[in-house]
């Protein structure tokens, strides 16, 4: 038996895109029988929302997906979580810059997109963008609430392609 494999999801303050694509991984893990082996986390790079659960547009996006978001925000550890987890999935090319400049490996850092399978040929095979190619999971906090469905649906994609790509289903980029 392997020791399951350590995700963080990471965006900026934790209550929106990490919340989210932690809870979307931990269901589709669940339904396919999986999640016992991984540990999953979400975090975010800024202490503001530190204890709070996720933004209430959110809670009600991934509810109605039938998606339970089960974390409460907090803020990224540079002491510990560069080490305890194996994988650390950036919402956006800030928060992987971010992850970095904080002492993260850049071999454990990945943008969550770059496991969408409908962006294979935006990204290299380490799983950055090509050229000017726009794979960030765009933050919906300020902006109308359709954009958290938009947000959701991106993290669903990408959440099947991060599965396949662990299971040796698929591959990322």
């Amino acid at each position: 038996m392997h020791p399951p494999r350590r995700l963080l999801f990471v965006c900026l303050g934790n209550i929106c895109r990490s919340p989210m694509a932690e809870g979307i991984f931990i269901h589709m893990a669940r339904q396919r029988g999986v999640l016992d082996q991984f540990e999953v986390d979400s975090c975010g790079l800024g202490g503001w929302h530190v204890g709070s659960r996720a933004d209430p547009r959110a809670l009600a996006t991934a509810a109605s997906n039938g998606v339970d978001l089960p974390s409460c925000a907090r803020k990224f550890d540079p002491a510990t979580d560069p080490h305890r987890f194996d994988l650390l999935l950036a919402m956006d090319a800030s928060n992987a810059r971010g992850l970095i400049d904080r002492g993260t490996p850049p071999e454990k850092v990945r943008l969550m997109r770059s496991f969408d399978p409908m962006l294979r040929d935006a990204v290299d095979e380490h799983g950055q963008p090509k050229g000017n190619a726009d794979i960030d999971v765009p933050d919906p906090y300020y902006g109308a609430d359709g954009g958290f469905e938009l947000v959701y649906a991106m993290l669903v994609r990408a959440c099947e392609g991060l599965l396949g790509f662990l299971s040796g289903q698929g591959t990322a980029s």
